[in-house]
């Protein structure tokens, strides 16, 4: 889905920059090498990872060296990867990305988001008015508490994890964009990703079953976000549907400010 849809978004919406949550990439879970040189391919310019991110080895050195793909900036410090990572678009302005893992029903236990996002904000370069926080996180309440204690200081947060796309997706009275999930891109004939048998199996039998990954219905779901490039304020949020026959959904909104 990304192969196909990408380059037809970018070139219809004038996109500058592409940033993609590639936590469940590998079959489900983690990202390989192979995998991450694709997504660069596809044009996507940042990549962010959650709390499968250290599930396929090969992808240790990538961590180590890439300059396009960060870790949660709450794990412990000796931890590989990029606290934060920057693109310089085409057209000039920079932008940054962090992620962040939430601690609520989470695994790995972590330090704490709040904290350690105020601490990487302070590490960015002053040239770099465009900020980007990924939430990861499984409680809406802890999501929706960091769009708010990042309201003004950073463009952009946005929730992934979950797998269903929310509704809530507004400009905070500061400027930041906000949506508390992102969504899936993957096949919805399933549960949240997986093959519904093996999940209902698993339900209503408490008997182990294999989650394989599902293939039908394939979709590619994100936002869109305008930003004025001086002042890294949000203008614009609009939620992105593409099926596999490249049909965008007519209840997609954009919210502007008043």
């Amino acid at each position: 889905m990304v192969a196909q849809a990408l380059p037809t978004l970018v070139k219809e919406h004038q996109i500058h920059c592409v940033i993609a949550n590639v936590e469940n990439a590998a079959a489900g879970s983690g990202l390989t090498s192979q995998l991450y040189d694709k997504f660069k391919r596809y044009g996507v310019h940042l990549m962010t990872l959650g709390d499968h991110l250290y599930r396929k080895a090969d992808i240790l050195p990538v961590l180590e060296k890439g300059v396009d793909v960060v870790r949660p900036a709450n794990f412990p410090p000796q931890s590989v990867g990029r606290t934060f990572a920057i693109y310089e678009t085409a057209i000039g302005p920079k932008v940054a990305i962090i992620s962040l893992l939430g601690r609520l029903y989470m695994r790995p236990p972590t330090d704490c988001p709040f904290r350690a996002v105020d601490q990487v904000i302070r590490q960015l370069p002053p040239d770099v008015n465009i900020i980007v926080v990924d939430m990861h996180a499984e409680a809406t309440s802890e999501k929706i508490a960091m769009g708010w204690h990042l309201d003004g200081r950073v463009s952009v947060v946005f929730g992934t994890h979950t797998h269903v796309q929310t509704a809530d997706e507004c400009i905070l009275p500061g400027g930041t964009a906000y949506i508390t999930d992102l969504g899936m891109t993957g096949p919805y004939d399933s549960v949240l990703g997986r093959r519904k048998d093996r999940v209902l199996r698993n339900l209503l039998t408490n008997m182990p079953a294999p989650f394989d990954v599902a293939t039908d219905d394939p979709r590619l779901y994100g936002i869109l976000v305008s930003v004025e490039p001086n002042t890294g304020v949000a203008t614009r949020i609009q939620r992105i549907r593409v099926d596999a026959d490249k049909s965008r959904m007519p209840s997609e909104m954009a919210h502007e400010p008043d």
